[in-house]
């Protein structure tokens, strides 16, 4: 017998796909079937991702002040739900899942007028503009956080599943905390979301300038640098004579952030899961000017722990961040207290609570399905 189809949707970011490929790698081995609709930035993730089918989608983000810029935005979102609509009509799908971004925006809408059971799964701790438009029309909420701002009172039955986890991160929550012996040498990983971020570049490498040549001679850096930013990165590195490595993107992460006693990073939703569930301490540095403050409430959420210093980008400069990691170097079971605590906040099944509750609206009237 042929499982449900279950179409999952997602803006092209690794943020929003990759909660989506998790519950694919599930709801695929409960037999179901997977078509994913996203939007062309996606195309990189077109070989790995569990689908039986891709479909690109039209979308806009209605951002900026301009009425004629909105009027456009909202044309193109008309547009892409009632070729969504077609698409639908042709696959015939059990459920419509949403990870946030606009492009889930038309075929989240377009199973809400078919009378299709939708579900949009919010990985922040403040609700996302385009999740906040959908949860009126969708029949359940997933949160990623047990408690998220912006949900409105109007929306669909809430469940707290946590965020999905990729195969890879749970493989690389089985390495233990590599703890920083007495004089050991720090392995510090720095990354700055699927899109880079300069102003890693801008300031850790002046920050290991600002360490004591003897604090210095103990850091290890592996770091993501934007392409345009590679170059100096790996001359300030070389010219300090740290072991370092430097790249734009690095495929195998998961692992990297097991191997590391200390990741500065930004703070969006998959960041912060990640870093919980293989349990690494953190000093975070959210999306400054973000209308939701997003990455703000996500980074609290292990800062309250003591698993992460949470540094406004107006607070991190090369000295602040010398500081702490200095401090660190000196109270190396400082760093370890704060993976236990990070480890603490962790969930490992979030994929798995998803997709029960996935399979239980799309067959409202089977059994529990046994994942």
């Amino acid at each position: 017998m042929t499982g449900p189809l279950i179409v999952l949707t997602a803006g092209g970011t690794g943020g929003h796909l990759f909660p989506a490929e998790a519950l694919a790698n599930v709801l695929k081995a409960a037999g179901a079937r997977v078509v994913l609709a996203t939007d062309k930035r996606a195309n990189a993730y077109a070989g790995s991702f569990p689908a039986d089918e891709i479909i690109e989608i039209l979308s806009a983000t209605p951002s900026g002040r301009s009425p004629l810029q909105m009027a456009k935005a909202a044309f193109v979102l008309g547009r892409g739900t009632l070729s969504a609509m077609r698409s639908l009509r042709r696959l015939r799908p059990a459920a419509v899942v949403g990870f946030g971004g606009y492009p889930t925006v038309p075929p989240v809408m377009a199973a809400s007028l078919l009378g299709i059971p939708t579900v949009i799964h919010e990985a922040n701790a403040v609700m996302g503009r385009a999740n906040r438009l959908l949860a009126r029309r969708a029949s359940m909420v997933a949160t990623g956080f047990k408690a998220i701002k912006g949900i409105p009172n109007s929306a669909g039955r809430t469940l707290h599943t946590g965020n999905p986890i990729r195969p890879a991160v749970l493989e690389a929550s089985k390495v233990a905390y590599p703890s920083l012996p007495v004089n050991g040498t720090l392995r510090l990983l720095v990354v700055g979301g699927s899109q880079g971020a300069r102003v890693m570049s801008d300031v850790v490498p002046p920050t290991i300038e600002c360490l004591s040549p003897g604090e210095r001679s103990r850091i290890a850096v592996c770091q993501q640098a934007r392409g345009e930013d590679l170059e100096r990165v790996r001359a300030q590195y070389g010219r300090l004579g740290i072991s370092f490595e430097a790249e734009p993107f690095f495929k195998d992460l998961p692992r990297r952030m097991a191997e590391a006693h200390l990741v500065v990073a930004r703070s969006g939703a998959s960041t912060v899961a990640e870093l919980a569930v293989i349990g690494r301490p953190s000093i975070l540095v959210p999306l400054p000017g973000a209308i939701d403050q997003d990455q703000a409430a996500n980074a609290r959420t292990l800062g309250d722990l003591g698993a992460a210093i949470v540094l406004p980008q107006s607070e991190f400069t090369p000295e602040r961040l010398a500081a702490e990691i200095g401090a660190y170097l000196r109270e190396p079971d400082r760093l370890t207290r704060a993976a236990a605590a990070a480890h603490s906040a962790s969930i490992t099944d979030a994929a798995e609570r998803l997709a029960q509750a996935v399979l239980q609206l799309a067959s409202p009237d089977k059994k529990e399905k046994n994942l």
